[in-house]
């Protein structure tokens, strides 16, 4: 795809950058002009790949190592960014952490793994978001995208916990809407499986199976459409506290 312009001067932090979904969204906005910081916690290979691809495609991206579950890193990496670049425009909420517990298993979903999926998945983006509102809401205000799941919308996922985190952050989506008005807008993007991502390699085969079964348009979501919706949503200017759901039609998140 060819670079434009639409966001020449803007900086983009996307974390999770190294994952397949994280990847295509920074793509995306470094192809569109975005300046783009990208994170991982424990695939610096992959996030190097990503940083080599936009940039060898003519864009501007590096990455930073972010434990997104340590507050004083994410206040760390705001500050980074800010120092480095004087601004951040666009925040993408997209690192997050599962593991497959099939629902009914309830003795497997331990305390620990609860705080673990929970602190990543839903406290974090509320962390960035707050660490990072002033600087945000500078120069016109920014946009913050939040990737969530199907899961979060109807009761099945790799865990309950995941569920639960991603149903979270949906809300959270439209409570940071009102918060941050009017200078920064908030959505989120809610896919269901994507085909061959490490993410969908942890879901119990009945979830996944189901899901390609059910999907009407007849193939689950797309990493390009994902990476489209969040461009489509940083340059729009009256949209916000939106969940949109890419799953190739699954009739149970279609609320």
């Amino acid at each position: 795809m060819s670079m434009s312009d639409e966001l020449e001067g803007k900086v983009s932090l996307v974390t999770g950058g190294s994952g397949d979904i994280g990847g295509a969204i920074a793509k995306r906005l470094g192809q569109s002009g975005s300046t783009v910081v990208i994170t991982y916690v424990g695939a610096e290979d992959l996030a190097n790949q990503a940083v080599d691809e936009i940039n060898a495609d003519g864009g501007n991206a590096s990455a930073l190592r972010l434990d997104q579950r340590d507050p004083n890193e994410i206040e760390t990496i705001i500050g980074r960014v800010s120092q480095d670049y004087g601004r951040l425009d666009i925040l993408v909420n997209n690192a997050a952490w599962n593991i497959g517990i099939p629902f009914p298993n309830l003795d497997e979903l331990t305390a620990e793994i609860w705080d673990r999926v929970l602190e990543t998945n839903l406290r974090a983006p509320f962390l960035l978001a707050r660490a990072a509102a002033s600087i945000l809401k500078a120069d016109g205000g920014g946009h913050i995208v939040n990737i969530s799941s199907a899961g979060g919308i109807s009761p099945g996922s790799s865990s309950i916990a995941y569920s639960s985190s991603k149903a979270g952050l949906n809300h959270l989506t439209r409570c940071l809407a009102v918060a941050m008005s009017p200078e920064v807008a908030v959505n989120c993007v809610a896919p269901g499986l994507v085909e061959n991502t490490r993410m969908a390699n942890r879901l119990p085969d009945a979830v996944s199976n189901a899901a390609r079964k059910q999907a009407i348009l007849g193939k689950v979501g797309q990493t390009e459409d994902i990476a489209e919706q969040v461009l489509t949503f940083v340059t729009s200017t009256s949209v916000t506290g939106q969940t949109i759901v890419i799953d190739g039609g699954l009739p149970g998140s279609m609320r």
